[in-house]
């Protein structure tokens, strides 16, 4: 079996699909639980979870300015609800959540893209 990287082919974001520029180093959290290890005085230890949301960083996405896309995402950046998001890798696997826009929403005139992060409260799940 090989094993497959390289850019990712494209997001959906609440029912519109953005293709990711081919030089985005994107980065993707599943979700779920972070691990740490205590020491205990007799030499054992405690494991402690800390749960963690999912996240896709490094996004860099194609804008139509004509199709409204720049707006399209500044209102789900605006909005108070996560929407239903996939990501789809480059070996064609996708994974959908629900994620809301995060931090800095940024425009690129020159190169006719945005880039931004993207977080949910529950889990990336393989389709």
């Amino acid at each position: 079996m090989s094993f497959v990287g390289g850019p990712v082919e494209s997001i959906n974001i609440a029912g519109r699909t953005f293709a990711v520029a081919g030089d985005a180093d994107v980065n993707v959290k599943l979700g779920g639980s972070e691990n740490d290890v205590q020491p205990n005085g007799n030499g054992t230890g405690r494991v402690l979870k800390t749960r963690i949301p999912s996240s896709i960083t490094g996004l860099t996405v194609a804008i139509d300015p004509d199709n409204g896309d720049h707006e399209f995402l500044q209102a789900v950046a605006d909005g108070t609800d996560e929407v239903p998001t996939t990501i789809t890798y480059a070996d064609g696997t996708p994974y959908s959540g629900a994620m809301i826009i995060t931090g800095e929403l940024s425009y690129s005139t020159a190169n006719a893209v945005a880039s931004f992060d993207m977080m949910g409260s529950g889990k990336l799940v393989k389709q």
